[in-house]
């Protein structure tokens, strides 16, 4: 791949494009909003001008429900040798191409999954890809030169290729994606209207559960609004756990001892279950999930705190594996989490100690 033009210069987009940039490769950049694609290419993701000629790859990264009429409209100007989108929805898009009567043979769906909560070219990043899975839904008619050019992105954005069916795509992000950002929505919607004094313990606990709330609405109504079956067949049966659970909860307040216990034993169902599927999410780059042990250090608020933390790690030949932030309410302090192999939090926790951090237990 030589020549590459990106239709569409938002998170993804533009992503992409620096990505494909920094490996050599000579991108195009459009958008209905040009001073959107003015941003990106100012932003080193390519230039803003109009390709003389077809390029080898045009990457539509549009809302699904605009995928199918921007790459319609790329497809008869002829723009590329090969066509993919990278929307989060796969069978309705294609299905759309299909009643156009446009040959997609030189077509693929794909869908890289990684994002953030922020959105537009400037929350973009040439690495956001990096490790994660990308999903490619090739068919019978999808011409070997256009899956190869989409392995060739795919491998200039260090992701990892996934095939799937695409029908079979849209159900499984439902469960890792669509169902689980409504579900973050609706708790995050509970302190709208909750009391400072209540709003003021947030700690590390709601911040995860939250944190893909802060996404544009008007963004994911579109993805909704593409997926919307599997998502409601999946928060129905979200809506019978709770069913239950609020009932085991109204058992736990009764002072019959047998309804207790019956309330004791539904929570801890719902808790068990929960372990069973969290134990089953995929660890560091996609592995098998590793346990790891925190070393909980206390910083101040200050510049350079966090680069001593991790050099000091390093002196002492740990390799972190996660950290978590989160500030003590009412100090200028904060609590630094750092993930790290149990094998290796006493040699970090002994290390940092005797260079004069605050370990807390």
């Amino acid at each position: 791949m030589r020549t590459a033009l990106v239709i569409g210069t938002g998170l993804i987009g533009t992503s992409a494009a620096l990505a494909l940039a920094g490996r050599g490769v000579v991108v195009h950049l459009a958008d209905h909003d040009p001073e959107q694609a003015r941003t990106a290419a100012a932003l080193g993701a390519g230039t803003d001008e109009e390709p003389t000629g077809p390029v080898d790859l045009a990457i539509i990264a549009a809302p699904p429900a605009h995928v199918a009429s921007a790459l319609a409209d790329a497809m008869r100007r002829g723009v590329a040798r090969g066509y993919l989108d990278v929307a989060s929805v796969k069978g309705g898009p294609r299905r759309e191409l299909e009643a156009l009567g446009l040959d997609l043979s030189a077509y693929i769906g794909t869908h890289p999954m990684s994002g953030r909560e922020k959105s537009g070219p400037l929350a973009a990043t040439g690495d956001l890809f990096e490790g994660r899975p990308w999903v490619l839904t090739p068919t019978r008619d999808t011409d070997t030169e256009v899956l190869n050019l989409a392995l060739e992105l795919v491998s200039h954005c260090r992701a990892v290729p996934v095939v799937m069916d695409a029908d079979a795509h849209d159900r499984a992000v439902a469960l890792v994606s669509h169902m689980p950002h409504l579900v973050s929505s609706m708790v995050a919607a509970r302190l709208e209207n909750a009391e400072e004094a209540a709003v003021r313990l947030c700690g590390q606990g709601i911040r995860d559960v939250t944190r893909i709330a802060a996404s544009d609405p008007r963004m994911w109504i579109d993805i909704l609004s593409a997926n919307p079956g599997p998502v409601a067949d999946l928060l129905a049966d979200v809506s019978a756990d709770l069913d239950e659970t609020v009932q085991a909860l109204r058992a736990l307040q009764s002072s019959d001892e047998a309804k207790r216990s019956e309330g004791f034993t539904g929570i801890e169902d719902v808790l068990r279950r929960g372990n069973a599927g969290q134990i089953r999410v995929p660890g560091k780059h996609g592995a098998a999930p590793t346990v790891y042990e925190s070393v909980v250090v206390l910083i101040d608020d200050q510049p350079g705190q966090l680069a001593r933390i991790f050099a000091d790690a390093g002196r002492a030949g740990v390799n972190i594996e996660d950290v978590r932030i989160e500030h003590a309410t009412g100090q200028q302090a904060g609590l630094v989490e750092l993930m790290v192999k149990p094998s290796a939090a006493p040699v970090l926790t002994a290390s940092l100690r005797e260079r004069g951090w605050s370990i807390r237990q």
